[in-house]
């Protein structure tokens, strides 16, 4: 009998050692913006090294799923919810996008995902607890792994309108000023938990924002991160290096945008770090079950989406060559439509749309209903304020004073042209379009009528110049609409050469 006990016990020691020595596999997507098909490319990538069996293995999603093209604006996140909650993601964190359509909604596609949701820094205004788990551990064989969740308090900015009320009062806070510190505490929390390894999903981003943070300062300002899965600036690195408050190398990665990458971390036996990216195009595999619904939520957004509303002899364009949102730093065909059909929706002397709220090409040809939401995908409405011609010189200053670098505030513009000085960060020449299409000075006594969308009157964007700018009318006319009623009514179904080029409405000069 003792010789069959020792033979066990052989048995069992023998797979203990074989599972210590198993490496665990972490696979990771940001930014993924309903680019649905890169979902059971992922799964499906996942599921062949689980049948390998030559490491443990999970999935992860680093932020900003909810919202980005089609599929999202006409669901409101539903169609991409419906696919995530067959991704069984070990973590989940929240990117900016998750806050488009309002808190409330937020919460209520997340409990249908069936995951976990991490995020050290959301707190109900007043309350003192976190919204969601700071982070959550999951256990490898032998070893234990936290994820802890981050968001960029960036955000408070970006979709303002799901942190206030409408007479400014605070509702939700990402905690700009404490950030660093719990996002610390979580660390902390899930060492003395029992994590062996911890990992943050950050939707922090390289970029440094106005509120002064990127994912390099939080590695800068805290100690025991093993490594850092990033987002929300659509960077593509396998292996960035930030230095901790022990002076240690801590790697940073992000894979892009819309699966353009899915990451794989691998953390060897030694308890080593190695992180990869593979193009999402190139994965041989797909996960059966996702693909299913994928192809289901493909044809339903078809149905919608294929009705052909107008004609472009030109791509009206957002981005450029290198993929960079050329939008966001400079006159576009594309911004020039937009605040056109913004204007004339609302009977306004001037239409706005900041750059970041335009966010794909259409190419020439047709154009259908669905490429006009891909363009335009959030669930914006339209109403025209009342805005004195300081508040108005004061935006187009603030708003131009990253130039050349890209950013969402930048003001794509209808019904006036100005100047941006990109060294002295000043704007001059501003002038307005008169009912005969000449142009005048600004009229710095008066008042004018602008027409934009509810997210950026709310403090969603423009850095909230406009916030307190009186309603003159409000619309329920949604953003996408007020773009496909231009299209077909006013242009008659084609752009036609005005809208070739951009039409010299904002001069940048070197001074």
């Amino acid at each position: 009998m003792k010789k069959y006990y020792f033979i066990l016990l052989a048995l069992m020691m023998g797979c203990h050692v074989a599972m210590a020595q198993k490496s665990i596999v972490i696979l990771y997507e940001n930014d993924a913006h309903c680019g649905i098909d890169g979902y059971t490319k992922m799964a499906g990538l996942r599921d062949a090294i689980s049948r390998a069996d030559t490491a443990y293995v999970g999935a992860v999603c680093v932020g900003d799923f909810l919202q980005g093209n089609t599929t999202g604006a006409i669901s409101k996140g539903q169609y991409i919810v419906d696919i995530m909650r067959y991704m069984d993601y070990h973590a989940i964190t929240l990117g900016n996008h998750e806050f488009d359509y309002g808190v409330p909604r937020m919460v209520q596609l997340l409990e249908q995902v069936d995951a976990p949701v991490v995020c050290a820094n959301l707190y109900e205004a007043g309350e003192p607890q976190p919204m969601f788990a700071p982070y959550v551990i999951h256990q490898y064989g032998d070893k234990k792994v936290a994820f802890v969740g981050a968001c960029t308090p960036e955000t408070m900015i970006l979709e303002g309108y799901s942190f206030y009320d409408t007479n400014g009062i605070l509702l939700y806070d990402l905690k700009q000023k404490t950030f660093y510190q719990l996002i610390q505490q979580a660390v902390d929390d899930a060492r003395k938990a029992g994590a062996d390894y911890v990992v943050l999903i950050s939707h922090v981003g390289e970029t440094t924002q106005s509120m002064g943070f990127n994912s390099h300062l939080l590695v800068n300002h805290t100690r025991g991160i093993d490594v850092v899965l990033d987002g929300h600036s659509h960077n593509i690195f396998e292996n960035a290096k930030a230095t901790n408050l022990d002076g240690q190398e801590i790697t940073v990665t992000q894979t892009g945008t819309q699966f353009a990458n899915v990451g794989k971390l691998v953390i060897t036996p030694e308890g080593r770090f190695i992180t990869q990216l593979m193009k999402g195009k190139d994965i041989p595999y797909e996960n059966a079950k996702v693909t299913a619904i994928t192809d289901s939520i493909r044809q339903m957004v078809k149905a919608v989406t294929s009705k052909v509303v107008a004609k472009s002899d030109y791509t009206l364009v957002v981005s450029d060559e290198n993929d960079q949102w050329i939008v966001r730093a400079e006159e576009t065909n594309a911004g020039d439509l937009v605040a056109d059909a913004y204007r004339y929706a609302m009977k306004a002397d001037i239409g706005f749309e900041n750059g970041g709220g335009i966010r794909n090409d259409i190419e020439a040809g047709d154009i259908t209903y669905g490429d006009i939401i891909g363009m335009l995908p959030y669930d914006n409405t339209l109403r025209r304020i009342s805005v004195t011609a300081t508040q108005l010189k004061e935006m187009l200053t603030r708003c131009t004073s990253l130039v050349p670098v890209l950013d969402g505030n930048f003001p794509q513009c209808s019904g006036l042209r100005f100047t941006v000085h990109s060294k002295s960060h000043t704007v001059s020449d501003i002038e307005i379009l008169q009912e005969d299409g000449s142009y005048a000075p600004i009229d710095m006594q008066r008042t004018y009528s602008v027409a934009l969308t509810n997210y950026n009157h709310e403090g969603g964007g423009f850095f909230d110049s406009f916030k307190k700018c009186p309603v003159l009318q409000e619309s329920t006319l949604r953003y996408y609409e007020a773009l496909s009623d231009y299209l077909t009514k006013v242009l008659g179904g084609n752009t036609g050469e005005a809208y070739a080029q951009p039409q010299g409405r904002i001069k940048i000069v070197a001074d």
